[in-house]
């Protein structure tokens, strides 16, 4: 997946608004074939059962899977705000995200990309961007 770079441009004034729970819902929802299902006591997103994002609303914290390159990538741009796991689930790629810090863009850069990672192709290749633009 390509990631929009301009999300990370520091040099443009950037507006922090607090992601709410309603919008990891609705945006993860917008995704083929999503469901939200209990995953312990938090809500996950998956796709084909496979967990994608879970939301922590005791922290307001959502955690993605991401490659390890991705996660190095969206943590790169501020990583009091977005992190890895510190255990073994950071070294898989699982990456915390502090829900009332993230910028909204970033934040819809990282799920959509942590979608695609763990989507087959078929899914993920309808919601990617065209890299051609």
């Amino acid at each position: 997946m390509a990631l929009r770079f301009d999300t990370f441009n520091t040099s443009k004034k950037v507006t922090w608004q607090m992601v709410t729970f309603d919008t990891l819902r609705k945006l993860a929802l917008s995704f083929p074939e999503t469901t939200e299902e209990p995953h312990f006591e938090k809500t996950s997103f998956r796709v084909k059962k496979k967990i994608f994002a879970t939301y922590d609303d005791k922290n307001k914290r959502a955690c993605i899977k991401l490659s390890e390159i991705n996660q190095d990538v969206f943590a790169s741009a501020d990583r009091k705000i977005i992190y890895p796991v510190d255990n073994k689930w950071g070294k898989q790629g699982w990456t915390l995200i502090e829900m009332n810090k993230v910028n909204k863009g970033l934040f819809k850069d990282a799920l959509t990309t942590a979608y695609c990672e763990i989507a087959p192709k078929k899914l993920a290749d309808q919601i990617r961007p065209n890299d051609e633009e």
